[in-house]
């Protein structure tokens, strides 16, 4: 804890108040480091054994009862041993941490858990930063009404500048070669995960729980689940976009189009527009080919039944994590009330199962408080959709503006995504920082409600930030033009229609713009910004240590060290990333089989930049507890049925696929006359142009909709239905086949359930049992 810049009568009272407060149940050791002009007390907290056990039973901490002496291993490993493949991902990583049998600490049981000789290593560093973070969250320092409680509040308000547990030593390797099992905890996370050479390497995720805390590490445990994930995705999209290059060569259609098409005058673009030959468009017409052939259907299919059998396997590998970690009951059972919310609650209420009072706020005034913060929501969304009916425009008038230019679609296009990114990006900084005020307000009881309650809140509106515009594209551009002499118009403009080649490739245009382009931005700001924020932050330390001798610049404490890191700000930005990333690679797979590449890709470099962040360039965080990766998993799941439901209408409506299935099934089997099949002669009372232009759709020269329209229409609503069926189905079975928990974890949940009823017995005594049957044993 810092304080800089302080009066003298400010510091004493300060330090008054701290030994009023924590005087009676913490160690308190204060040091003032002079740098330059500026006076910095740090405050040093240590709690004693005593306030340890007590705080360790209050909020429920686990202890070890007894070894676990099971190997571990996990899916990949189990292939490539089944396989008698040398397994390159994996290495000997020094002192693992043993994984016990654990149950609830009691101190009138100590004697019955292992390890309680030693009372210095009995509890662990991040059970006691746990513990300590406990006092100081739920210590009031003023008014309850107002707030004025714990030390997040203090540090909101400036009055400390932050609040940190110490790193265990520096993260740079001995000069002198030294003997791995003596690294501290931080050297050995450094040197096998969070170097660039170890990019091919397993995580060490039981090194990563003993120092970071359960909640970090699950998220590196979902995120390399992830990764390892996308490998066969990434494999099968690359050999479809080589089997899609293959097309751009031997389509029919396309051969058409480009030797043909000087035969063929299209209508105008715009009302200003000229009229243009077929063959203009030859090479996008091609490029369009990559993403809209028959290997999009199984595609689909493929990435849908993968979403699900990921989601289903990361269950199982959750629960495995959660109990190995004794984290399987804590939401349900171990959570304790959130210190704020213990703090500001006007009431109490007897909790029906345990009987103890708890802190109660009131279900009305939270029900006002959360409809308040959805309408916040509603007119955020509100705003979304005004940005992107303007980007809209802009892309309508741009063309206009530049239609004598031969590839003004494109152009309007592309500028389009790009200011739609920009848009996006600047939208959710505003957002984020409203749904934390909101969230806060509605006093949420337990840090699992409330962040389920601030992820939902941002993730509503990010959805629709970052899909909307690739929405909009997918299923709705080009559906409502008309047709020459009779076109719909928005705001006086025309109403927006596809490029000459297609609405699929311009949707592939805009994922690669949003996805891509988001994730380029990310992976710069995450690999410089902190950088260049811990260049600055040491450099104002250097230059007040220039001052000192050499032994002194030597002798820099750990906690003078920790400060000059940076802040971690949590997990919540490393979730979205993924989860936005998950959406873009389900939703709109049929437009991109490139994308799960360029998502693996990305992963293996964020992978390394988050750990190089936690490891080196964070300070630590205080350890929390989790049982799994929260409203998350959920969302996930609510996107892999959005997945299903989005790429039978991107097959049916937007890819030529059905088109061409019906053109093959009518005439000979041959795709000959296809462009011709699919274009319509303007109305003779069309006169924008001398000669009679052709457009895209199945009308007659009345401007009617033709019996193949009705007919593809019908295709195309029974291809909806029979896909979702089928992959519902499929999911179904995958669902039941796939069971949640593993049953050997099953057992050795049951295993700890019984030596922990063991071990907290009131009464050990062995009753005795007589073999005559008329005398019963007695007490």
């Amino acid at each position: 804890i810092k304080k800089s810049n302080l009066q003298e009568d400010k510091k004493n009272i300060l330090k008054r108040k701290l030994k009023k407060i924590f005087g009676p149940i913490l160690l308190i050791y204060s040091k003032e480091v002079v740098q330059g002009k500026t006076k910095t007390m740090y405050v040093l907290l240590n709690a004693p054994w005593s306030v340890l056990c007590y705080y360790a039973e209050e909020i429920g901490l686990r202890v070890p009862l007894q070894v676990e002496t099971t190997q571990e291993t996990n899916w990949s490993e189990d292939v490539l041993q089944y396989l008698h493949i040398k397994n390159i991902l994996a290495q000997q990583v020094p002192n693992p941490p043993p994984d016990y049998y654990t149950c609830q600490f009691r101190t009138n049981k100590l004697k019955r858990f292992l390890g309680h000789e030693n009372k210095d290593t009995f509890f662990k560093t991040t059970q006691r930063h746990q513990i300590l973070y406990e006092i100081l969250s739920r210590t009031p320092y003023g008014a309850l009404k107002r707030g004025e409680v714990g030390i997040a509040r203090l540090v909101s308000e400036k009055i400390f500048t932050a609040a940190y547990p110490l790193h265990e030593g520096p993260y740079q390797m001995p000069r002198a070669p030294a003997d791995p099992e003596s690294l501290s905890m931080r050297q050995i996370l450094y040197q096998y995960w969070a170097r660039w050479a170890c990019w091919k390497k397993y995580q060490p995720l039981d090194h990563i729980r003993e120092y970071f805390g359960e909640k970090v590490a699950l998220y590196f445990a979902w995120l390399g689940f992830y990764t390892g994930w996308l490998l066969p995705a990434a494999v099968v999209g690359f050999l479809l976009s080589l089997f899609g290059i293959w097309l751009m060569v031997t389509d029919v259609p396309a051969h058409e189009v480009c030797s043909n098409g000087n035969n063929i005058v299209m209508c105008p673009l715009c009302d200003i527009c000229s009229s243009w030959n077929l063959s203009s468009i030859c090479y996008t017409y091609r490029a369009g080919i990559l993403f809209d052939n028959g290997g999009t259907v199984f595609f689909s299919i493929f990435m849908s039944l993968w979403a699900v059998t990921f989601l289903e396997y990361w269950k199982r590998t959750c629960a495995v994590l959660s109990h190995r970690w004794d984290c399987s009951e804590f939401e349900e059972s171990e959570e304790r009330p959130r210190p704020e919310f213990t703090a500001m609650a006007p009431t109490t209420i007897r909790n029906p199962v345990t009987g103890a009072e708890e802190p109660h706020f009131p279900e009305t005034s939270r029900c006002r408080r959360i409809v308040t913060g959805n309408m916040v929501i509603i007119i955020m969304v509100a705003v979304v959709l005004i940005f992107l009916l303007a980007i809209i425009l802009y892309r309508s008038i741009l063309s206009i503006i530049i239609s004598k230019s031969r590839n003004a679609g494109r152009i309007a296009s592309l500028t389009g995504s790009v200011l739609n990114l920009v848009v996006i990006l600047l939208l959710s900084k505003v957002y984020t920082y409203l749904a934390h005020i909101l969230t806060r307000w509605e006093m949420h009881r337990t840090q699992t409600k409330y962040e389920d309650a601030f992820i939902l809140k941002v993730f509503i509106f990010q959805f629709v930030n970052f899909y909307s515009s690739p929405v909009y594209i997918a299923f709705f551009k080009g559906r409502f033009v008309g047709y020459p002499g009779n076109y719909n118009m928005l705001f006086g403009v025309r109403n927006e229609d596809c490029g000459a080649s297609g609405c699929l490739i311009e949707l592939a245009q805009e994922l690669l713009v949003i996805m891509v382009g988001k994730q380029i931005i990310n992976n710069v700001q995450e690999f410089i910004f902190p950088k260049m924020k811990t260049w600055w932050h040491k450099r104002k330390f250097n230059l007040a240590h220039r001052e000192k001798g050499a032994n002194e610049q030597d002798n820099v404490s750990p906690w003078e060290t920790d400060y000059e890191l940076l802040v971690c700000e949590g997990l919540f930005d490393e979730y979205l990333e993924m989860v936005l990333q998950f959406g873009f690679i389900t939703i709109f797979v049929a437009a991109c089989p490139l994308a799960p590449l360029f998502a693996l890709v990305n992963n293996w470099v964020e992978v390394r930049l988050d750990a190089q962040k936690f490891v080196c360039e964070y300070r630590r965080p205080v350890a929390e507890r989790a049982q799994d990766i929260g409203i998350w998993f959920t969302i996930l799941q609510v996107i892999t049925y959005l997945a299903v439901i989005s790429n039978a209408f991107l097959i049916a409506f937007t890819s030529d696929f059905l088109p061409r299935l019906y053109y093959r099934y009518t005439t000979e089997g041959s795709l000959r006359g296809y462009i011709d099949f699919t274009l319509s002669v303007a109305p003779n009372n069309f006169t924008q142009s001398d000669i009679q232009c052709r457009y895209r759709g199945f009308r007659d020269e009345k401007g009617h909709n033709t019996p193949e329209y009705y007919n593809l229409l019908a295709i195309r609503l029974g291809f909806v239905i029979i896909f979702e069926h089928v992959v519902f189905l499929i999911s179904r079975m995958i669902d039941w086949m796939v069971p949640d928990i593993p049953e050997d974890v099953q057992i050795k949940i049951k295993r700890e359930h019984y030596m922990a009823k063991q071990a907290l017995a009131e009464n050990q005594v062995r009753l005795p049992i007589s073999t005559h049957p008329t005398v019963k044993p007695s007490l």
